[in-house]
């Protein structure tokens, strides 16, 4: 099979659950040695998908290449390649840290002396020295995540798949988290993370906003907010709930959402002039017009239908 710069590659991948289409025609290309993240609501396909590139879930139509081979035939063989950290801690928390990662060190086939060496290398890496003979399940969250991501990477696999890996940690161990990541890519591994966080999702070289299954923008952060297909216009003043209450009944606004003191409009590209639009409603505000946000790239790929 001839080279290839992606490391991950479908074409009209589906999966259906009887009538219900949990990924939907999806296509992407994903290349090698970035972090490409889906960003989207609970339910809307992240957690399938992934199951899906792993090869724990088959689908329903389409294809999947993963590291330049087809995954249908290729599962076993590509397993030793791809790391999976879960949503939920799936270690075994009546191990202890060093018991965890020799258990996946077996897994992986490492043995003797590769094996003590590469346990050493991630403690130290990851910063567990102190937690060696501690019992996971008495670890905090950031320390869990940790290990999970050691267990994960522990083989040195060059794809890495990360389903929400920070939904249970505080905003300083995230951070940390994501600077591991670049590391990692760095490095050379690629990277999938799924993730309902906006500041998460614009750390990634590129994104996929999924819903219902369905990829509605692919791109960098930077190029979808520059192509976002809405004005937003940022309003002043007095009475912003029920401003906002009117204007959301409009539809030429995709959402209204208050931001402090100030409350901020998506208005449809179709309003050549939004703020000649919007000044017969808010009379005695100032209207400003803004910068978009990846936020707002969200809300209008969704139209607005996962904000209250």
């Amino acid at each position: 099979m001839p080279e290839t710069s992606y490391a991950i590659e479908t074409e009209n991948l589906t999966r259906r659950f009887g009538d219900y289409a949990a990924v939907n025609q999806l296509n992407l290309q994903i290349t090698k040695g970035s972090i490409y993240g889906f960003l989207g609501p609970n339910g809307c396909g992240k957690s399938t998908t992934i199951r899906l590139l792993t090869g724990l879930l088959a689908p329903t139509e389409g294809s999947i290449s993963v590291l330049g081979q087809p995954l249908h035939g290729n599962e076993e063989k590509l397993k030793q390649r791809i790391g999976y950290m879960t949503q939920k801690f799936s270690l075994y928390e009546n191990l202890t840290v060093a018991e965890n990662l020799r258990f996946v060190s077996a897994v992986y086939g490492l043995t003797g002396r590769r094996s003590r060496q590469r346990i050493d290398e991630l403690i130290t890496l990851y910063e567990l020295k102190k937690q060696q003979k501690q019992l996971a399940g008495s670890m905090s969250g950031g320390q869990k995540q940790r290990l999970a991501l050691a267990c994960a990477t522990l083989h040195s696999p060059d794809l890495l798949f990360l389903d929400e890996p920070t939904s249970a940690v505080d905003p300083e161990n995230r951070r940390e988290f994501w600077e591991r990541l670049f590391d990692l890519s760095d490095s050379g591994t690629t990277i999938l993370v799924s993730t309902h966080y906006m500041d998460e999702a614009e750390r990634c070289h590129q994104i996929g906003i999924l819903e219902n299954g369905i990829k509605r923008a692919d791109g960098s952060p930077a190029e979808l907010m520059e192509q976002l297909g809405s004005s937003i216009i940022e309003i002043e003043g007095h009475g912003l709930r029920q401003l906002k209450q009117t204007l959301t009944a409009l539809p030429e606004v995709i959402s209204a959402a208050q931001i402090g003191s100030r409350l901020r409009v998506l208005v449809k590209q179709s309003i050549v002039n939004p703020v000649a639009f919007l000044q017969p409603m808010t009379e005695g505000c100032q209207l400003i017009p803004a910068r978009p946000s990846l936020e707002d790239v969200f809300v209008a790929s969704t139209g607005g239908r996962h904000v209250g």
